[in-house]
């Protein structure tokens, strides 16, 4: 990838955009002024005790009452009435835009990024009346995507919401950075399992499971979870089951949810060695339960990860070596979030990473650790607007 145009511009984080307006899978916003998830589900009519996941209407349901309090913290007279969503995926977040939109009743439109070759250049999806996703093969198109929305006669103010998906947006831009997000997952669950089993686990199998099942064609097996991913991977590495027939079985139809597999391991669960049975008993009644985050191990391990990636290098480190090395802040995202701000919008942050990869648990906190939107990083991208002051 070529970093022509990039530039370092010194350590930052999310909070200096956001805030703690910032809210992680268990859809609990960190801003203690803002209601917690049980207290918005009920508003809305939902069950507190299920957490929906970003694809769900209900998650619209919750997540636009979330926004419309977040509003009234410093506008309690004004209604949203518009959405701007910045995101990565078509998919994923296309997906969550247009339902926020179509639930909330507001107008829409969803900047979806992605550096890739080729000229400058963006497409046009309508998703629904007064709903357009705006797909742009580079960050620095935010620009241009601005003045997109002036020419809809779409005034970002008072009465727009603003949402910021974090993960491969606003921090490990996609297409430019985000291979380190996923080198810090991947050594998350390397060191957990070897933690756990030690020389018994065979790294190389597990890697190799992990790269493959990891592919857009399993998302609809293991639902694009990370835990789900991480346990196949763990339970193939041990020899539980094969990858290959494993593969064989979920092509041919016999295995259609991740929940076949967990049930068929739980029934020899006794015969599992020692560390493994026990990892296994965990992550099965979680799963039962309706966790979506039971790998609970692996999720503390990866927050660890991901700040030990996040502004280690050198000031004045060479913009190539930060964005092999280090989770960069997006510039583009950063500069676009001020404008936006400075004309009255609400900003928020959404991430549909589990709050134990996102949040440090107490003993880390009595550390100095922080949570990942309040860690500094460098940022790292093209000047699109002079920052305010």
């Amino acid at each position: 990838m070529s970093t022509v145009g990039y530039a370092n511009w010194g350590l930052s984080s999310l909070h200096e955009f956001l805030g703690d307006l910032v809210v992680y899978r268990n859809l609990t916003p960190i801003d203690p002024r803002l209601p917690h998830f049980p207290a918005l589900a009920r508003r809305v009519g939902l069950d507190p005790d299920r957490i929906p996941r970003k694809s769900e209407l209900n998650y619209a349901r919750v997540m636009g009452a979330l926004l419309q309090e977040a509003r009234r913290l410093d506008a309690p007279d004004t209604e949203i009435k518009r959405l701007i969503y910045v995101g990565d995926t078509q998919l994923n977040d296309g997906t969550a835009f247009a339902n926020l939109c179509q639930v909330w009743a507001w107008r829409g439109l969803a900047f979806i990024g992605s550096e890739r070759g080729g000229p400058p250049e963006a497409r046009r999806v309508q998703v629904g009346p007064a709903r357009t996703l705006y797909l742009a093969n580079r960050w620095s198109m935010l620009h241009e995507f601005d003045r997109f929305c002036a020419r809809q006669a779409f005034p970002i103010d008072a009465e727009t919401a603003v949402v910021i998906d974090l993960d491969k947006t606003a921090l490990g831009a996609r297409g430019r950075n985000d291979k380190v997000i996923n080198q810090a997952r991947l050594d998350a669950v390397r060191q957990t399992v070897q933690g756990l089993l030690g020389d018994t686990f065979d790294i190389q199998v597990f890697e190799q499971s992990y790269h493959t099942l990891n592919q857009t064609e399993f998302h609809p097996f293991t639902t694009d979870n990370q835990d789900y991913l991480a346990y196949l991977c763990l339970i193939i590495g041990m020899g539980v089951i094969s990858l290959d027939a494993l593969i064989q079985e979920i092509r041919g139809g016999e295995l259609k949810a991740f929940e076949q597999v967990l049930e068929r391991v739980d029934r020899r669960a006794a015969t599992l060695p020692g560390g493994l049975g026990t990892l296994h008993r965990d992550i099965y009644a979680r799963v039962r339960a309706g966790d979506p985050t039971p790998f609970k191990r692996f999720r503390h391990m990866e927050y660890r990860t991901t700040v030990a990636r996040m502004g280690h290098l050198a000031a004045d480190a060479e913009v190539s070596d930060l964005l092999t090395h280090e989770i960069t802040l997006t510039e583009e995202v950063r500069e676009i979030a001020h404008l936006w701000r400075s004309r009255g919008a609400l900003l928020f942050g959404l991430s549909d990473k589990p709050d134990e990869a996102s949040l440090p648990d107490e003993a880390l906190q009595k550390q100095g650790y922080q949570p990942i939107h309040r860690t500094p990083t460098h940022a790292v991208g093209e000047r699109i607007f002079p920052l305010p002051g």
